[in-house]
């Protein structure tokens, strides 16, 4: 498995979930549905996704 990072390529807003993809071998997309359909239950998955943001260095 690869390092937790936010890539330069393939991203659509921040790259958090093409960097969550990357690292447990998941296609992007496939992180992007299950991110939203994670939005609709209760939590504060849009705050996580803000700090891992902030929190997550880019690639190289």
């Amino acid at each position: 498995m690869s390092s937790l990072a936010r890539p330069r390529h393939n991203r659509v807003i921040a790259g958090v979930c093409a960097g969550l993809a990357k690292r447990f071998g998941m296609t992007p997309w496939t992180v992007r549905i299950l991110f939203l359909l994670s939005c609709l239950l209760p939590g504060p998955q849009f705050l996580i996704y803000l700090a891992l943001w902030l929190i997550l260095p880019q690639e190289p």
